[in-house]
């Protein structure tokens, strides 16, 4: 019997990321799946030159960079039947008339997750320890802490409040289980049986910012929790306490944020902030009680293989008429990043 053709799918995203997303072993999986150009890299759905492979197109597969998968897009790939999508958060590439025309999409937003939550765990694991501070004083003094400025160190018990049980708060808790921690969790859409399932006691999210040593953050960007922590709920965090945000900046009201810490009441390790990147006037560059780094926690480098992989995956599933494995649903934009 003929072997039946493949289906088309066409490339859509920065075409810079393309050879980390899909490494040649990974390229040779994909193209064993599907018909298609890795020389076209889709930046603008009105190219002409992308018109005869949009027109044939069963599979859009996007990355950072896409451009909107709106009417033209959709108008420009009538044969579109799904979307395949290497980042994380697909909420701003996708409206109305995606979903209007009964199209699916998928998300690499669970493989993305864990190198999010690696960069947290260690960032937890350090700051229990006061290794950043404790860094900026050894660089400025040269000597060691007297025993007695120990006593307030350690993660045996240490308490841990996690702000969100998203894909990377789900895998952060994973990551701490084997740790002696004390972890709580504040999720509006987490019962009590869930959180304790997850490792995790459930609070309020005021009782939370009073009793954990480390907060971080890993809510969506919605518009109920933009400025979730705003200046009355960062002062209810204890003195000395520590914020660690890997999820958006716009979450935290930064101006409130920097009074603190520039008074040295908090620390925080920032991998996110509000603006993005912060201005270069900013006092956050150069205080010791600031970790910043410059939004690295996602996936990057050889990190970025597992998302192309992903896709692969799930045009395995395509090949075969099952449903995506990891399929975003309309009605978790919502709620979801």
């Amino acid at each position: 019997m003929p072997t039946p053709s493949l289906p088309s799918a066409v490339f859509a995203m920065n075409p810079v990321h393309l050879p980390e997303l899909f490494p040649p072993h990974l390229m040779e999986r994909l193209r064993g799946l599907v018909r298609i150009d890795p020389r076209l890299v889709v930046q603008d759905f009105a190219d002409p030159a992308a018109a005869s492979a949009l027109a044939r197109a069963e599979v859009l597969i996007t990355g950072w960079g896409c451009p909107y998968i709106g009417e033209q897009a959709l108008a420009a790939a009538p044969r579109l039947r799904t979307v395949l999508h290497t980042g994380g958060s697909v909420r701003h590439m996708v409206g109305e008339p995606f979903w209007e025309r009964g199209l699916t999409i998928s998300s690499a937003v669970r493989a993305n997750a864990l190198p999010v939550a690696e960069y947290t765990l260690a960032a937890i694991l350090l700051a229990g320890k006061d290794a950043f501070a404790l860094r900026e004083r050894f660089r400025a003094e040269h000597v060691y802490p007297a025993p007695q400025e120990h006593d307030a160190l350690g993660n045996l018990g240490r308490r841990v409040g996690l702000i969100g049980a998203s894909r990377v708060g789900r895998r952060l808790l994973e990551l701490l289980r084997p740790f002696d921690l004390s972890v709580s969790l504040y999720d509006p859409y987490v019962d009590t049986t869930e959180a304790s399932r997850l490792g995790a006691v459930p609070l309020p999210l005021d009782e939370l910012l009073r009793t954990s040593d480390i907060v971080s953050v890993h809510a969506p960007d919605t518009p109920e929790t933009h400025h979730m922590l705003s200046r009355e709920r960062l002062a209810l965090m204890p003195d000395g306490s520590m914020l660690i945000n890997t999820s958006r900046g716009a979450l935290v009201d930064h101006e409130a944020l920097a009074d603190e810490l520039l008074s040295g009441r908090l620390s925080a390790i920032l991998d996110v902030t509000e603006p993005e990147p912060l201005p270069a006037d900013s006092p956050l560059y150069r205080l010791p009680n600031v970790f910043l780094t410059p939004h690295i926690a996602g996936s990057l480098g050889n990190e970025l293989a597992r998302l192309g992989g992903t896709v692969v995956e799930e045009l395995e599933r395509f090949a075969t008429g099952d449903s995506p494995a990891y399929q975003v649903l309309r009605a978790e934009l919502a709620t979801s990043a």
